[in-house]
């Protein structure tokens, strides 16, 4: 594979995409959509996922083996929850052919890198990424090829990153519509937990403290509308990965979850005490951060 191709020209020979859910599987399609990649194979534990990606046409063929699936492969994409990332890198590394680079759209970035890098060889290029876009649906059926269109695409790389591999990747995320973001992995994991993190561990624990509210018989749940639905949309999520990344990335989410308690601390007080100028300033303040991002 040429890393030094024109965007005009970008091309990946064979992609090897390890967990085919939303974000691997809507890579696969967006680069197939684009023209820009030859061979798509799909790896994963779960046969029935796997065997859904190859009749829905996002890969070509797909096993079970993560070695073998990987061995010819121009670029790797890792999208299995960020805990078992270093655990399959470990795996498929050996196998890998000369010049192959390995990414991923992992959540979290700095332990990841650290995690991986020390595994690779002299011939072998990671580059730690994270696409900014997901939906709360998982697996081969949720992939679809616009996901990326529009979205911001972090990449992190670090003192050992190759540069070709790294404007390789660029390409390749441009190529599917994205806007490429370089960034520190401490940056990175910080404003993540602000954006991200956080608002997930909010709306599990809305759900959580709604849901066991035990004053009436019936599950109050039952008479959520439009604006709980919405704002708790994405506690539906995959628990498997909230809980790696919750794990992955404790320090930098601690200290938001610390910052949120003092903010809705001073919201509660201002309720206890009926403080209606107190209140007002508070949802103001927050409607016009809220407007400015629209």
């Amino acid at each position: 594979m040429n890393k030094a191709q024109t965007q005009s020209d970008f091309f990946i020979p064979r992609l090897a995409v390890i967990g085919v859910g939303l974000i691997g599987g809507s890579l696969a399609l967006a680069l197939r959509e684009a023209g820009a990649v030859g061979e798509i194979v799909g790896i994963g534990r779960g046969l029935e996922n796997l065997q859904k990606a190859l009749d829905l046409g996002i890969v070509d063929r797909i096993t079970q083996d993560a070695a073998e699936g990987c061995r010819d492969a121009d670029v790797v994409f890792l999208a299995t929850p960020v805990r078992t990332l270093a655990d399959v890198a470990a795996a498929i590394i050996p196998s890998l052919k000369p010049g192959a680079i390995l990414t991923d759209g992992g959540s979290v970035k700095a332990q990841v890198a650290q995690e991986i890098e020390p595994l690779l060889r002299d011939d072998v290029f990671l580059v730690p990424g994270h696409p900014i876009a997901g939906t709360e649906k998982s697996g081969a059926e949720a992939a679809f090829a616009t996901l990326y269109q529009g979205r911001r695409c972090i990449l992190t790389p670090t003192k050992s990153t190759d540069q070709e591999a790294l404007l390789f990747i660029q390409r390749m995320w441009a190529t599917v519509g994205s806007e490429v973001v370089l960034m520190d992995v401490t940056k990175h994991d910080r404003v993540l937990a602000a954006i991200s993190h956080l608002p997930h561990m909010v709306a599990y624990s809305l759900v959580n403290a709604v849901g066991s509210y035990d004053r009436y018989e019936e599950n109050i749940l039952e008479y959520s509308a439009g604006g709980f639905r919405d704002f708790t949309r994405i506690a539906s999520s995959d628990p498997t990965m909230w809980r790696d990344i919750a794990l992955t990335n404790r320090d930098a989410l601690i200290e938001m979850m610390e910052r949120f308690e003092r903010f809705f601390g001073e919201l509660k007080e201002d309720v206890r005490q009926g403080d209606d100028g107190k209140l007002f300033d508070f949802f103001q303040r927050s409607k016009q951060m809220r407007d400015e991002i629209l």
